[in-house]
């Protein structure tokens, strides 16, 4: 990898989380990928699952400064995400607060942000090469995959080399300026924004997300929670 982001990289044939092969002895910017995760997780302890050697599963080690919002790494790495799978398919794609990479509604990647021993551990899991035979029919959201979408196979080292020079990027970009620096890039593409929405049991029409990372609603902003659309 060209930039410090992947140096060094952990390859594994499989493994249970990805999440799992990072700890505070490493490097930040060290990451580890695997073709097959047996126990992958998502936000909410929800499962994430892809058949062996179809998907970019993928954690980067990071260490914020003290006092940063650790919640706004899940839109970094969806923002990181985005700009690849745009890249990739030479088209929109949206991101749905907090951690939900969508193309045309369908979901494409994932993030999950854990903290743990005074690091943060940033899983990525994007859909790359399943077939529509493959994706979860069951999926709180309709999912689709690179492939899925153009029917093109792809490289999936490509993709992780585009997706971790990205992430440094964003992820510098954050350290300097925060997610200000970053609004008019999340704010471009928020699959939400004007969107009529349930949050916890909280109704509302989502505005916008604010420079604090928030969703913000007719009502007042959100720190965290589970989004559904309403409309």
């Amino acid at each position: 990898m060209a930039g410090r982001f992947g140096s060094p990289l952990r390859r594994v044939a499989s493994c249970e989380s990805t999440q799992a092969l990072l700890g505070p002895d490493d490097a930040e910017g060290a990451a580890a990928v695997a073709d097959e995760q047996t126990a992958g997780r998502g936000r909410l302890g929800r499962t994430w699952a892809a058949p062996p050697g179809t998907a970019l599963l993928c954690s980067v080690l990071l260490r914020p400064p003290a006092g940063r919002k650790i919640a706004q790494l899940s839109l970094i790495g969806g923002l990181a995400a985005a700009q690849t799978v745009e890249a990739a398919l030479g088209r929109p794609a949206q991101l749905k607060w907090p951690n939900d990479v969508l193309v045309d509604g369908l979901k494409v990647a994932g993030v999950l942000a854990e903290a743990r021993d005074g690091i943060v551990v940033l899983g990525i899991g994007l859909n790359v090469n399943q077939t529509a035979a493959q994706l979860p029919h069951d999926a709180r959201l309709p999912a689709a995959s690179l492939r899925s979408l153009d029917g093109v196979e792809r490289d999936r080292d490509a993709l992780l080399a585009d997706l971790l020079e990205w992430l440094e990027a964003v992820y510098d970009a954050w350290l300097a300026g925060g997610l200000r620096a970053l609004h008019g890039e999340l704010a471009s593409r928020d699959a939400l924004a004007g969107r009529a929405v349930r949050v916890d049991g909280r109704d509302g029409r989502a505005l916008g997300i604010d420079e604090e990372g928030r969703l913000v609603l007719d009502s007042g902003p959100v720190e965290s929670g589970e989004v559904s659309l309403l409309s």
